[in-house]
């Protein structure tokens, strides 16, 4: 049995910068959404700005779907991440199997 709820992840273009939002749909006392947040230096290098994940949300694994996702959508699109985020730069240390994506 999996303890974590369903994370939803979703991705909005905003021209020069963008984000990806985290939503946990069906859980009782889980509201709120989680965002990371980037700015396209180029078609193919992006600088990962910020994470932020709300309190209720904290221990869901909402933050990491969140970087997945970033680090999923790079890979399809071909592109490098400058992790200006402190979360992003912590997390790619942890997995050196991003190095493909990860500008250092």
């Amino acid at each position: 049995m999996n303890d974590k709820p369903e994370v939803q992840v979703t991705y909005e273009d905003q021209g020069s910068k963008g984000r990806y939002v985290a939503r946990i749909n069906g859980i009782n006392g889980i509201d709120g959404e989680g965002e990371l947040t980037f700015s396209k230096a180029s078609a193919v290098l992006i600088i990962a700005d910020h994470t932020f994940v709300p309190d209720a949300m904290r221990g869901t694994g909402a933050a990491g779907a969140l970087v997945n996702r970033l680090i999923a959508d790079a890979r399809a699109h071909g592109q490098r991440i400058v992790p200006l985020c402190p979360f992003v730069r912590a997390q790619a240390q942890r997995h050196p199997e991003w190095s493909d994506v990860i500008q250092s």
